[in-house]
């Protein structure tokens, strides 16, 4: 852990509003980027965010250095706090999958892609190609989303995610594997 944030921390165990304000500053915007991804409209991710930054301040004595470091003890709260929305205020959407059940054409894309045809697809994407995945990604329900955005935006190792999901890295990596199949047999829908 850098100096920073060990005064940081420190400053926010002691409630300091200048603390408080720096996690703010530091964080915030990578917060609220996480948030929005996952909950629909500015206004709904901004209240998340909100909360996100109440549950840090209020429970920052929980937070242990020794278990993952601070951003992706935040991530994992931000996580949480999305996710717990969901569940009581999303709007019904349905997602891919959901879909395939009732489309009589489902059996086509319920083919198997092999890794090769995901990396052909995904592997190196050009501009069209990365239109096509943020558009896939809002057919996907949140907890796959999350996976996809927590590993290619943030950089997340399979570790730490598995550490904000509250999984284990082989769980992520094969869930990460199955998301990236179901992007795919997006993109060919969205293509045909």
């Amino acid at each position: 852990m850098t100096d920073n944030n060990t005064e940081l921390i420190r400053g926010l165990r002691e409630q300091s509003p200048k603390a408080q304000r720096m996690a703010l500053e530091h964080y915030g915007s990578y917060v609220f980027a996480q948030v929005a991804r996952l909950v629909p409209g500015v206004e709904n991710a901004e209240e998340v965010y909100q909360d996100v930054f109440v549950k840090v301040f209020k429970n920052i004595k929980m937070y242990d250095e020794q278990k993952s470091s601070f951003r992706t003890w935040i991530s994992h709260i931000a996580y949480n706090e999305a996710v717990t929305w969901l569940r009581h205020k999303r709007p019904t959407m349905i997602y891919f999958e959901d879909r395939q059940e009732k489309d009589d054409s489902s059996r086509r894309w319920a083919e198997e892609l092999t890794d090769a045809e995901v990396e052909e697809t995904l592997g190196h994407p050009n501009g069209e190609t990365v239109q096509l995945i943020r558009a896939a990604l809002k057919h996907l329900p949140p907890d796959e989303r999350a996976i996809i955005t927590m590993f290619y935006y943030e950089e997340m190792s399979l570790k730490e995610i598995a550490f904000v999901t509250e999984s284990i890295p082989t769980t992520v990596a094969s869930k990460l594997s199955r998301t990236r199949k179901k992007i795919c047999k997006i993109i060919k829908m969205l293509q045909s």
